[in-house]
Protein backbone atom coordinates (compact mmCIF):
# COMPACT_ATOMS: atom_id res chain seq x y z
CA UNK A 1 0.00 0.00 0.00
CA UNK A 2 1.77 3.45 -0.70
CA UNK A 3 1.36 6.52 1.15
CA UNK A 4 -1.30 7.61 -1.29
CA UNK A 5 -3.60 5.04 -0.59
CA UNK A 6 -3.95 5.24 3.03
CA UNK A 7 -4.95 8.22 5.63
CA UNK A 8 -2.13 9.94 7.68
CA UNK A 9 -5.13 11.53 10.15
CA UNK A 10 -7.21 9.27 11.94
CA UNK A 11 -10.29 10.75 14.39
CA UNK A 12 -11.41 8.87 16.95
CA UNK A 13 -14.22 9.78 19.22
CA UNK A 14 -13.42 7.67 22.14
CA UNK A 15 -16.19 8.56 24.35
CA UNK A 16 -19.89 10.25 24.10
CA UNK A 17 -19.73 10.95 27.18
CA UNK A 18 -18.94 14.83 27.87
CA UNK A 19 -18.84 16.74 30.58
CA UNK A 20 -20.27 20.02 29.03
CA UNK A 21 -23.29 20.11 26.43
CA UNK A 22 -22.47 22.68 23.69
CA UNK A 23 -25.29 23.12 21.16
CA UNK A 24 -22.79 22.67 18.92
CA UNK A 25 -22.14 19.00 19.43
CA UNK A 26 -22.24 16.67 16.06
CA UNK A 27 -22.18 14.31 18.19
CA UNK A 28 -24.71 15.18 20.60
CA UNK A 29 -22.49 14.73 23.62
CA UNK A 30 -23.80 15.19 27.21
CA UNK A 31 -24.19 11.83 29.13
CA UNK A 32 -21.50 12.10 32.20
CA UNK A 33 -21.74 8.24 33.28
CA UNK A 34 -22.62 4.97 31.80
CA UNK A 35 -19.95 2.74 30.34
CA UNK A 36 -17.91 3.34 27.25
CA UNK A 37 -19.35 1.51 24.14
CA UNK A 38 -15.55 0.54 23.01
CA UNK A 39 -14.07 -1.57 25.99
CA UNK A 40 -10.03 -1.05 27.13
CA UNK A 41 -9.58 -4.77 24.98
CA UNK A 42 -11.50 -3.86 22.03
CA UNK A 43 -9.33 -0.30 22.30
CA UNK A 44 -6.92 -1.77 22.30
CA UNK A 45 -7.47 -3.86 19.19
CA UNK A 46 -8.39 -1.03 17.45
CA UNK A 47 -4.65 0.60 17.57
CA UNK A 48 -3.83 -2.54 15.84
CA UNK A 49 -5.75 -2.08 12.97
CA UNK A 50 -5.03 1.75 12.40
CA UNK A 51 -1.15 1.12 12.92
CA UNK A 52 -1.17 -1.56 10.46
CA UNK A 53 -3.17 0.61 7.87
CA UNK A 54 -2.28 3.65 8.64
CA UNK A 55 1.82 3.39 10.42
CA UNK A 56 3.22 6.96 12.00
CA UNK A 57 -0.36 8.53 11.17
CA UNK A 58 -1.43 11.29 13.24
CA UNK A 59 -4.33 9.88 16.18
CA UNK A 60 -6.58 12.19 17.21
CA UNK A 61 -7.97 11.41 20.44
CA UNK A 62 -11.63 13.17 21.30
CA UNK A 63 -15.09 12.61 22.44
CA UNK A 64 -17.39 13.93 23.56
CA UNK A 65 -14.44 14.64 26.24
CA UNK A 66 -11.83 12.05 26.05
CA UNK A 67 -10.58 12.69 29.63
CA UNK A 68 -13.62 10.94 30.88
CA UNK A 69 -11.82 7.40 29.78
CA UNK A 70 -10.31 6.36 32.90
CA UNK A 71 -8.04 4.33 30.14
CA UNK A 72 -7.31 7.50 28.10
CA UNK A 73 -3.59 7.42 29.08
CA UNK A 74 -3.07 3.45 28.40
CA UNK A 75 -4.41 4.36 24.94
CA UNK A 76 -2.53 7.21 24.18
CA UNK A 77 0.56 5.03 25.57
CA UNK A 78 -0.17 2.14 23.41
CA UNK A 79 -0.96 4.23 20.29
CA UNK A 80 2.73 5.74 20.77
CA UNK A 81 4.29 2.38 21.22
CA UNK A 82 3.03 1.57 17.79
CA UNK A 83 4.61 4.30 16.36
CA UNK A 84 1.17 6.24 15.67
CA UNK A 85 1.52 9.89 16.94
CA UNK A 86 -1.00 10.65 19.58
CA UNK A 87 -2.62 14.10 19.99
CA UNK A 88 -5.61 14.82 22.38
CA UNK A 89 -8.42 17.01 21.19
CA UNK A 90 -10.53 18.11 24.33
CA UNK A 91 -12.83 21.28 26.09
CA UNK A 92 -9.89 21.96 28.20
CA UNK A 93 -11.59 21.93 31.57
CA UNK A 94 -10.39 19.27 33.03
CA UNK A 95 -6.77 20.10 32.30
CA UNK A 96 -4.56 20.61 35.29
CA UNK A 97 -0.97 20.55 36.26
CA UNK A 98 -0.77 16.93 37.10
CA UNK A 99 -3.22 15.77 33.92
CA UNK A 100 -0.38 17.51 31.05
CA UNK A 101 2.09 15.54 33.11
CA UNK A 102 0.29 12.79 32.62
CA UNK A 103 -0.72 13.10 29.18
CA UNK A 104 3.44 13.80 28.33
CA UNK A 105 4.42 10.79 30.11
CA UNK A 106 1.72 8.35 27.65
CA UNK A 107 2.75 10.21 24.71
CA UNK A 108 0.92 13.04 23.74
CA UNK A 109 2.23 14.89 21.08
CA UNK A 110 -0.17 17.98 20.74
CA UNK A 111 -3.56 19.23 21.91
CA UNK A 112 -6.23 20.91 20.91
CA UNK A 113 -8.57 23.06 23.15
CA UNK A 114 -11.58 24.19 22.16
CA UNK A 115 -12.56 27.90 22.73
CA UNK A 116 -15.44 29.87 21.19
CA UNK A 117 -15.96 33.05 22.13
CA UNK A 118 -13.35 35.34 24.21
CA UNK A 119 -16.22 36.44 26.16
CA UNK A 120 -16.22 34.41 29.29
CA UNK A 121 -20.33 34.46 29.37
CA UNK A 122 -20.80 33.52 25.53
CA UNK A 123 -18.33 30.59 25.63
CA UNK A 124 -20.32 29.49 28.76
CA UNK A 125 -23.64 29.96 27.35
CA UNK A 126 -22.21 28.06 23.88
CA UNK A 127 -20.82 25.07 26.11
CA UNK A 128 -23.77 24.57 28.71
CA UNK A 129 -21.32 25.42 31.86
CA UNK A 130 -20.87 27.90 33.96
CA UNK A 131 -17.38 28.59 34.27
CA UNK A 132 -16.38 26.50 31.11
CA UNK A 133 -14.29 29.63 29.97
CA UNK A 134 -12.22 29.77 33.24
CA UNK A 135 -11.37 26.19 33.47
CA UNK A 136 -10.35 26.32 29.68
CA UNK A 137 -8.07 29.03 30.07
CA UNK A 138 -6.90 27.14 33.09
CA UNK A 139 -5.91 24.12 30.85
CA UNK A 140 -4.43 26.51 28.27
CA UNK A 141 -2.18 27.48 30.67
CA UNK A 142 -1.36 24.22 31.97
CA UNK A 143 -0.55 23.41 28.32
CA UNK A 144 1.47 26.88 28.26
CA UNK A 145 3.71 25.23 30.46
CA UNK A 146 4.68 21.80 29.71
CA UNK A 147 6.30 20.26 26.55
CA UNK A 148 3.30 19.47 24.47
CA UNK A 149 2.77 21.78 21.28
CA UNK A 150 -1.18 22.77 21.21
CA UNK A 151 -3.65 24.70 19.05
CA UNK A 152 -6.77 26.44 19.95
CA UNK A 153 -10.22 25.76 17.98
CA UNK A 154 -12.92 27.88 17.33
CA UNK A 155 -16.46 27.62 16.04
CA UNK A 156 -17.59 30.09 13.94
CA UNK A 157 -21.26 30.89 14.26
CA UNK A 158 -23.44 34.05 13.90
CA UNK A 159 -22.89 35.42 17.45
CA UNK A 160 -19.09 34.90 17.70
CA UNK A 161 -17.76 35.72 14.50
CA UNK A 162 -16.59 39.33 15.00
CA UNK A 163 -14.58 37.74 17.24
CA UNK A 164 -12.53 36.01 14.49
CA UNK A 165 -9.26 38.37 14.39
CA UNK A 166 -9.20 39.18 18.20
CA UNK A 167 -9.01 35.17 18.44
CA UNK A 168 -6.13 35.02 16.75
CA UNK A 169 -4.35 37.69 18.48
CA UNK A 170 -5.76 35.97 21.74
CA UNK A 171 -4.08 32.28 20.73
CA UNK A 172 -1.03 34.15 20.02
CA UNK A 173 -0.20 35.53 22.83
CA UNK A 174 -0.54 32.51 24.94
CA UNK A 175 1.98 30.50 22.89
CA UNK A 176 -0.75 28.54 20.59
CA UNK A 177 1.09 27.07 17.76
CA UNK A 178 -1.86 27.11 15.51
CA UNK A 179 -5.71 28.39 15.17
CA UNK A 180 -8.29 26.27 13.57
CA UNK A 181 -11.45 28.43 12.43
CA UNK A 182 -14.25 25.66 12.58
CA UNK A 183 -17.43 26.02 10.59
CA UNK A 184 -20.75 24.43 11.30
CA UNK A 185 -22.02 21.34 9.69
CA UNK A 186 -25.78 21.13 10.87
CA UNK A 187 -25.58 17.28 12.70
CA UNK A 188 -26.13 16.34 15.87
CA UNK A 189 -27.05 19.05 17.95
CA UNK A 190 -25.25 21.30 15.17
CA UNK A 191 -28.97 20.69 13.59
CA UNK A 192 -30.45 23.33 15.86
CA UNK A 193 -27.83 26.06 15.85
CA UNK A 194 -27.76 28.71 13.59
CA UNK A 195 -25.54 29.12 11.01
CA UNK A 196 -23.90 31.41 8.84
CA UNK A 197 -25.27 32.50 5.64
CA UNK A 198 -23.08 31.87 2.57
CA UNK A 199 -22.21 35.47 2.31
CA UNK A 200 -21.74 35.52 5.72
CA UNK A 201 -19.32 31.88 5.77
CA UNK A 202 -17.22 33.84 2.60
CA UNK A 203 -16.29 37.12 4.32
CA UNK A 204 -15.42 35.17 6.95
CA UNK A 205 -13.41 33.21 5.10
CA UNK A 206 -11.86 36.49 3.59
CA UNK A 207 -10.68 37.86 6.66
CA UNK A 208 -8.72 34.10 7.54
CA UNK A 209 -7.06 34.58 4.69
CA UNK A 210 -6.13 38.38 5.69
CA UNK A 211 -4.79 37.29 8.76
CA UNK A 212 -2.73 34.12 7.41
CA UNK A 213 -1.24 36.88 5.43
CA UNK A 214 -0.43 39.25 8.30
CA UNK A 215 0.41 36.30 11.04
CA UNK A 216 2.60 34.58 8.43
CA UNK A 217 5.89 33.00 10.50
CA UNK A 218 4.32 33.34 13.75
CA UNK A 219 0.99 31.37 14.00
CA UNK A 220 -0.65 29.03 11.80
CA UNK A 221 -4.34 30.38 10.94
CA UNK A 222 -6.26 27.69 9.11
CA UNK A 223 -10.24 27.15 8.08
CA UNK A 224 -11.59 23.70 8.60
CA UNK A 225 -14.43 21.96 7.17
CA UNK A 226 -14.28 25.23 4.63
CA UNK A 227 -12.94 23.84 1.33
CA UNK A 228 -13.86 26.98 -0.40
CA UNK A 229 -10.64 28.68 1.00
CA UNK A 230 -8.38 27.74 -1.79
CA UNK A 231 -10.68 29.85 -4.20
CA UNK A 232 -9.92 32.87 -1.86
CA UNK A 233 -6.28 32.41 -1.24
CA UNK A 234 -5.78 32.20 -4.19
CA UNK A 235 -7.67 35.30 -5.40
CA UNK A 236 -5.58 37.19 -2.50
CA UNK A 237 -2.20 35.79 -2.91
CA UNK A 238 -1.83 32.76 -5.20
CA UNK A 239 1.38 31.57 -3.15
CA UNK A 240 -0.54 31.46 0.33
CA UNK A 241 0.07 29.14 2.55
CA UNK A 242 -3.48 28.15 2.75
CA UNK A 243 -2.57 26.84 -0.59
CA UNK A 244 0.66 25.35 -0.73
CA UNK A 245 0.92 24.50 2.89
CA UNK A 246 -1.92 21.39 1.75
CA UNK A 247 -4.75 22.88 3.63
CA UNK A 248 -6.97 23.37 0.45
CA UNK A 249 -9.41 20.58 -0.69
CA UNK A 250 -11.56 18.39 1.73
CA UNK A 251 -9.70 14.85 2.89
CA UNK A 252 -12.45 12.98 4.04
CA UNK A 253 -12.03 9.24 3.05
CA UNK A 254 -8.75 10.64 1.39
CA UNK A 255 -6.34 10.84 3.33
CA UNK A 256 -8.41 11.24 6.91
CA UNK A 257 -11.33 8.72 8.08
CA UNK A 258 -13.38 8.98 11.68
CA UNK A 259 -14.04 6.05 13.80
CA UNK A 260 -17.26 7.28 15.92
CA UNK A 261 -17.70 6.41 19.42
CA UNK A 262 -19.47 3.06 19.16
CA UNK A 263 -16.71 2.00 16.91
CA UNK A 264 -18.22 2.87 13.77
CA UNK A 265 -16.06 4.01 10.61
CA UNK A 266 -16.88 7.13 8.57
CA UNK A 267 -15.13 9.74 6.50
CA UNK A 268 -15.33 12.19 8.40
CA UNK A 269 -16.82 13.09 11.69
CA UNK A 270 -19.89 15.14 10.37
CA UNK A 271 -20.60 12.28 8.24
CA UNK A 272 -22.53 10.27 10.17
CA UNK A 273 -22.73 6.29 10.15
CA UNK A 274 -25.56 4.73 7.82
CA UNK A 275 -27.73 1.68 9.06
CA UNK A 276 -25.15 -0.34 7.50
CA UNK A 277 -21.85 1.52 7.95
CA UNK A 278 -19.43 -1.16 8.92
CA UNK A 279 -18.16 -1.60 12.57
CA UNK A 280 -14.44 -2.07 13.84
CA UNK A 281 -15.14 -4.55 16.37
CA UNK A 282 -15.95 -6.69 13.24
CA UNK A 283 -14.63 -5.65 9.93
CA UNK A 284 -11.06 -4.90 9.20
CA UNK A 285 -9.85 -1.25 9.22
CA UNK A 286 -8.27 -1.81 5.65
CA UNK A 287 -11.66 -3.92 4.28
CA UNK A 288 -12.88 -0.86 5.28
CA UNK A 289 -11.14 1.79 3.48
CA UNK A 290 -10.57 -0.27 0.64
CA UNK A 291 -14.16 -0.87 0.08
CA UNK A 292 -16.96 0.66 2.15
CA UNK A 293 -18.97 2.87 -0.12
CA UNK A 294 -18.77 5.96 0.99
CA UNK A 295 -15.15 6.18 1.46
CA UNK A 296 -15.17 4.76 -2.50
CA UNK A 297 -16.88 7.31 -4.19
CA UNK A 298 -14.82 9.83 -2.15
CA UNK A 299 -11.54 8.95 -3.47
CA UNK A 300 -13.26 9.62 -7.05
CA UNK A 301 -15.89 11.60 -6.11
CA UNK A 302 -18.70 12.97 -9.35
CA UNK A 303 -20.02 15.77 -7.88
CA UNK A 304 -23.34 17.32 -8.85
CA UNK A 305 -24.90 20.64 -9.48
CA UNK A 306 -22.48 23.62 -9.22
CA UNK A 307 -19.46 21.58 -7.81
CA UNK A 308 -19.42 19.36 -10.65
CA UNK A 309 -19.28 22.15 -12.89
CA UNK A 310 -16.78 24.36 -10.87
CA UNK A 311 -13.07 25.21 -12.07
CA UNK A 312 -12.15 24.38 -8.30
CA UNK A 313 -13.58 21.26 -8.27
CA UNK A 314 -10.17 19.13 -7.79
CA UNK A 315 -8.88 21.65 -5.37
CA UNK A 316 -11.81 22.43 -3.63
CA UNK A 317 -14.71 20.18 -4.20
CA UNK A 318 -17.01 21.54 -1.30
CA UNK A 319 -17.71 20.06 1.89
CA UNK A 320 -19.37 16.47 1.46
CA UNK A 321 -20.77 15.95 4.70
CA UNK A 322 -22.63 19.59 4.62
CA UNK A 323 -23.78 18.59 0.75
CA UNK A 324 -25.35 15.51 2.68
CA UNK A 325 -26.70 17.06 5.60
CA UNK A 326 -29.18 19.54 3.77
CA UNK A 327 -29.62 17.48 1.06
CA UNK A 328 -29.29 13.70 1.68
CA UNK A 329 -26.72 13.10 -1.40
CA UNK A 330 -22.93 13.14 -0.36
CA UNK A 331 -22.11 14.12 -3.97
CA UNK A 332 -24.54 17.22 -4.37
CA UNK A 333 -23.32 20.94 -4.51
CA UNK A 334 -22.22 22.76 -1.07
CA UNK A 335 -24.91 24.60 -0.82
CA UNK A 336 -22.70 27.30 1.60
CA UNK A 337 -20.84 27.91 -0.85
CA UNK A 338 -21.29 31.76 -2.66
CA UNK A 339 -19.38 31.29 -5.83
CA UNK A 340 -20.94 30.87 -9.70
CA UNK A 341 -18.76 28.26 -11.45
CA UNK A 342 -17.25 29.55 -14.93
CA UNK A 343 -16.35 25.90 -15.92
CA UNK A 344 -12.72 25.26 -16.99
CA UNK A 345 -11.70 23.07 -13.90
CA UNK A 346 -8.08 23.35 -12.61
CA UNK A 347 -6.82 20.33 -12.73
CA UNK A 348 -3.88 19.10 -10.09
CA UNK A 349 -1.50 16.04 -10.41
CA UNK A 350 -2.64 13.38 -8.50
CA UNK A 351 0.69 11.15 -8.40
CA UNK A 352 2.19 11.42 -4.14
CA UNK A 353 6.09 12.05 -4.67
CA UNK A 354 9.01 10.01 -2.63
CA UNK A 355 10.08 11.01 0.31
CA UNK A 356 14.29 10.95 1.00
CA UNK A 357 15.36 9.32 4.32
CA UNK A 358 16.57 12.63 5.38
CA UNK A 359 13.14 14.35 4.72
CA UNK A 360 11.34 11.84 6.69
CA UNK A 361 13.53 12.27 9.40
CA UNK A 362 12.97 16.35 9.48
CA UNK A 363 9.39 15.76 8.80
CA UNK A 364 9.08 13.64 11.99
CA UNK A 365 10.90 17.21 14.11
CA UNK A 366 7.66 19.06 13.50
CA UNK A 367 4.64 19.03 16.10
CA UNK A 368 2.46 15.73 15.31
CA UNK A 369 -0.88 17.84 14.97
CA UNK A 370 0.99 19.54 12.08
CA UNK A 371 2.86 17.00 10.69
CA UNK A 372 -0.06 16.04 8.31
CA UNK A 373 -0.21 19.31 6.62
CA UNK A 374 3.59 19.78 6.18
CA UNK A 375 3.17 16.65 4.47
CA UNK A 376 0.44 17.28 2.17
CA UNK A 377 1.73 20.62 1.31
CA UNK A 378 4.91 19.24 0.60
CA UNK A 379 3.77 16.67 -1.64
CA UNK A 380 1.44 19.14 -3.75
CA UNK A 381 4.03 21.43 -4.14
CA UNK A 382 6.63 18.70 -5.61
CA UNK A 383 3.53 17.70 -7.85
CA UNK A 384 3.09 20.88 -8.96
CA UNK A 385 6.52 21.42 -9.91
CA UNK A 386 7.22 18.00 -11.28
CA UNK A 387 9.46 17.03 -8.80
CA UNK A 388 9.65 13.16 -7.88
CA UNK A 389 11.80 13.13 -4.87
CA UNK A 390 11.16 15.45 -1.80
CA UNK A 391 14.12 16.53 0.23
CA UNK A 392 15.26 18.39 2.79
CA UNK A 393 16.22 21.17 0.04
CA UNK A 394 12.75 21.30 -1.42
CA UNK A 395 11.54 21.77 2.51
CA UNK A 396 13.93 24.47 2.56
CA UNK A 397 12.51 26.17 -0.57
CA UNK A 398 8.75 26.17 0.34
CA UNK A 399 9.64 27.04 4.08
CA UNK A 400 10.99 30.19 2.55
CA UNK A 401 8.28 30.94 0.06
CA UNK A 402 5.58 30.43 2.46
CA UNK A 403 7.26 31.75 5.96
CA UNK A 404 7.11 28.94 7.91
Amino acid sequence: MTDASRPFIVSWNTTKRCNLACGHCYLDSSELTGADAVSTVEANSFLDEIAELAPGCMLVLTGGEPLLRHDIFDISSRAASLGLSPVLGTNGTLLTDEIVKRLTEAGIQGAGVSVDSLSPALHDRVRGMEGAWTKACGGIEALSASPIPFQLQFTVMKENKEEVASFIDFAYSHGAKAVNFFFLVCTGRGQRSTDLSPVEYESVLRLIVQKEEEYKGRIMVRARCAPHIVRIAGSVNNSSSLIKGGTSGCIAGDGYLRISPEGFVTPCPYIPARADSPNLKSSSLKGIWDEDRDFVSLRAPRHKGRCGECEYAQGCGGCRARALATTGDLMNEDPWCAHEPVGNIIKEKSSAPAWSVEAEERLKKAPAFIRPMIKKGLERYAAAKGIRVITPELMAELREKTGR
